[in-house]
């Protein structure tokens, strides 16, 4: 296999060409069985992929897998997998509220945001690990080799949650010949990065790595009432590695890293600015100017704080048998996150949040594959995942609550109201009430799985996968409302006058005016004698996958596979009892006063792909395709509403596509390579979707939030100067077709996409690298997404994406 140091620009060589993954537009490189002597031959540098739980060559896996390596992650300046997207047209990367909430989807299909219960539907996983939740995968990337995006259900190999696909991380291992490199750079919003690492042998068998970065910069969102900039990066991460080679035959890998977040996030703008807009106006308040949401301001009353501390610790272990060789990745992670923020997002005090999230979690792998050449090779393999997770958020009323009512026209009957329950005035919407829900989940799953491979000829290969995961989930939940207007019953409780509001002609009109406002009655705590607070999920899935090689530069493969992901919980105030379970509450005397009913959990996602693949090479150039029809039954979806999340099975939701790539090389300097993923997608059923006016179906409709179309394009010229320089200079295009935001928002809030980035770098032969990078070029101007602010009916406000960035950096080999 051809190396590909870790140097900032480093040119590939003159006969080289980038072989591209399925769905992928950023150079990589392809690889035959036997690479070394397939590079010798044809000039092609070769990397390796684990997408089959194997090192295989890229050209031979028949799995649709996109591979960004590290030149391209350095040379386009990726800082995490965030910007990822840029590169990779079938991944969706949708950064959210907070630092910790980012949705990845595949194929767009993916959820996990901002509810901590809903796991994702696409797995992360770096250097082996899962990672469970976007605040543990979010970090800035560390010292890289190669990511590899993995479309469709991965669930036969990977044992926890990849019924949509798999972003698989790999950072590079530490080496025995000493390399060491610094990088600073400087950008505008007085960006500052700091980039450092060194790796050497300790001895013959013993070979260390430390690798460090800092990326500092102001926020690019101002404060209209004098606050601090919002959007700023404050993050830094360390990462140790020891690499133990006892004999020949094995290796132990240890890693040990830490990250840390803390920042100033996220920016809000407001897109409709409803009929409250004029009370919060008429108090003094400060609501955003509609008509420019890109104006990068903010009107919140307190500068919001976002803080992630993430850690953790694993040893990889590889023996060689003689006939068989036996992997063990053993992992303990630690997540830590909190925020504040202000929800209203005026500059009025009405709603704040509060919360703290801890995660703890141990992941074990094990796997055996055979290692004798013959026409049948076979894997076996165990995974087991243990996790708790502790997470609570308070929802404060402000000063301005109570006022903000009054505005609206509601303050003399509530003030009609109060004395009836012999409440003192201005009861209702006083300062400080609160509500605060605490959850606490402990999660176990194991799974077994095992991967044949037998050649049914020379060219043709078949392979099944099976694997069966059991996943159990025990939820509790403690609540403590001190709200007072919804912890009354209008319509059945008695007043002092000895007779409920119904029953007081003057008032039992108005019932329904104050149930509205009633948004947060009393959460029932469980488990208790009806809900015992568990889910018990099991599901074996396969897969069956032909491969056939045509000629060395010809490749097609067939696939069927299925995915499973286990029943996640709402771990979030609009936690509900199911409706099923009403009249057994009822009868047990446990409702509360206002009970209402929804979902306490959504239940499992179960995936089914069908691929027809094209992989192909020719002379300057290289041409990739897949054809495939996804479907996944009983789709997890968690809408944000305004004061939490409601969370669904949508019945079932396809979508049938075509991802391919091309790369062609005119000349030895110039790359140009185009990849783009068309998609046709649609819920078969969803009864129970959330709309701008409550549950709608939304059978037969496009889901929102999935672009039918997506492209990326790029050009890269390398060049080497007369005096022992060389560089590049390069421009990548990302293209998304317009879509709308979500459900519950109109239909005129869309998302379309044409973003352009460049960069350029310059080698000098004393070491010295430079790079000159800038994103979003033309300042193109886009939603993330949007939804309904809380007590604000008719306003919506939608999160804009990052303006244009730009900066320099100096590197130094040693």
């Amino acid at each position: 296999m051809i190396s590909n140091k870790s140097t900032l620009f480093k040119r590939k060589p003159i006969a080289a060409l980038v072989a591209l993954s399925i769905g992928l537009s950023s150079p990589s490189l392809f690889a035959q069985e036997n690479e070394t002597e397939e590079a010798e031959e044809t000039g092609f540098e070769v990397i390796m992929v684990t997408a089959s739980k194997r090192t295989t060559g890229l050209q031979e896996t028949p799995i649709a897998v996109s591979v960004t390596g590290a030149e391209d992650i350095e040379q386009t300046k990726v800082l995490d997998i965030q910007d990822l997207q840029t590169l990779v047209p079938t991944l969706r990367v949708t950064p959210l509220q907070r630092s910790t909430n980012t949705n990845f989807a595949i194929r767009g299909f993916g959820n996990g945001t901002n509810n901590t219960g809903i796991e994702p539907s696409v797995g992360v996983f770096i250097d082996g690990v899962y990672r469970s939740r976007a605040a543990a995968q979010i970090g800035d990337l560390p010292r890289l080799d190669q990511i590899e995006v993995l479309s469709g259900p991965q669930s036969t190999l990977f044992g926890k949650n990849a019924s949509a696909g798999v972003i698989s991380v790999r950072t590079q291992a530490p080496s025995y010949d000493f390399e060491s490199r610094i990088e600073a750079g400087f950008g505008n919003y007085n960006q500052r990065l700091l980039k450092a690492y060194v790796t050497n042998g300790i001895t013959d068998n013993v070979a260390y790595s430390l690798s460090g970065n800092i990326n500092k910069r102001d926020g690019y969102t101002e404060s209209v009432v004098g606050l601090e900039d919002i959007n700023n990066r404050d993050r830094m991460s360390l990462r140790g590695q020891l690499l133990i080679e006892p004999s020949a035959d094995s290796s132990i890998r240890f890693i040990a890293d830490y990250s840390d977040i803390d920042e100033n996030c996220c920016t809000v703008a407001d897109v409709i600015n409803g009929p409250t807009t004029a009370a919060v106006r008429a108090l003094g308040g400060q609501v955003l100017d509609e008509s420019d949401p890109f104006s990068y301001e903010s009107a919140v009353n307190f500068t919001p704080n976002n803080k992630v501390e993430d850690s953790g610790v694993s040893m990889q272990i590889d023996v060689d048998y003689d006939t068989f060789a036996l992997t063990s990745i053993t992992a303990f992670r630690k997540n830590e996150s909190s925020y504040i923020q202000d929800v209203d997002f005026t500059s009025l005090d009405i709603l704040s949040e509060t919360n703290s999230t801890k995660i703890d979690t141990f992941t074990q792998e094990l796997r055996l594959t055979s290692t004798t050449d013959g026409d049948f090779s076979w894997m076996v393999g165990a995974f087991i995942f243990q996790e708790e997770v502790d997470t609570g958020d308070t929802l404060f009323y402000g000063t301005g609550t109570r006022p903000y009512f009054n505005a609206l026209g509601l303050g003399d009957l509530l003030a009609g109201v109060e004395p009836l329950y012999g409440l003192a005035p201005g009861t209702f919407f006083g300062a400080d009430q609160s509500i605060n829900s605490q959850f606490i989940q402990d999660n176990d799953a194991y799974s077994f799985f095992v991967s044949l491979d037998y050649n049914l000829s020379e060219n043709l290969t078949a392979t099944l996968g099976a694997s069966y995961t059991n996943d159990t989930k025990d939820v509790s939940i403690e609540s403590i409302n001190t709200e007072v207007l919804s912890s009354i019953d209008l319509v059945n409780q008695p007043t002092g006058l000895g007779v409920p509001l119904s029953l007081i002609p003057s008032l039992a009109p108005f019932i329904p005016t104050l149930q509205g406002i009633q948004f947060l009655p009393p959460q029932l705590e469980f488990p208790n004698s009806v809900e015992d607070g568990n889910t018990d999920d099991s599901k074996s899935t396969w897969s069956i996958r032909l491969a056939y090689e045509l000629n060395r530069n010809v490749n097609f493969f067939a696939t069927a596979a299925t995915g499973f992901k286990a029943s996640s919980w709402n771990l979030s105030r609009d936690t509900r009892p199911f409706p099923s379970d009403q009249t057994a509450l009822e009868s047990a005397g446990l409702t509360l006063a206002n009970q209402s009913f929804g979902t306490r959990f959504a239940g499992p996602e179960e995936s089914t792909v069908y691929e027809l693949g094209m992989k192909t090479r020719f002379e300057n150039g290289a041409f990739n395709i897949v054809l495939f029809d996804q479907t996944i039954e009983g789709f997890q979806s968690s809408t944000f509403v305004g004061t939490g999340f409601v969370l669904a099975n949508a019945g079932q939701q396809s979508t049938t596509g075509i991802e391919f790539d091309t790369l062609y090389r005119p000349t030895e300097s110039i790359d140009l390579t185009f990849a783009g993923t068309l998609l046709d997608p649609v819920y078969d059923s969803f009864v129970g979707a959330s709309g701008i006016n409550g549950v709608i179906d939304l059978s037969g409709e496009k889901p929102a939030g999935i672009h039918e179309r997506s492209f990326t394009a790029g050009i890269t010229y390398n060049f080497d100067l007369s005096n022992g320089y060389y560089g590049y200079v390069r421009t990548d295009y990302l293209y998304e077709s317009e879509v709308r935001l979500v459900s519950n928002v109109p239909e005129s809030l869309t998302r379309a996409t044409s973003m352009w980035n460049a960069s350029a770098g310059l080698n000098l032969d004393n070491g010295v690298s430079l790079q000159v990078w800038v994103r979003n070029l033309n300042n193109d101007e886009f939603f993330q997404s949007s939804f309904p602010p809380p007590i604000q009916d008719g306003s919506f406000s939608a999160y804009p994406n990052q303006p244009r960035t730009f900066g320099l950096s100096v590197a130094y080999d040693f």
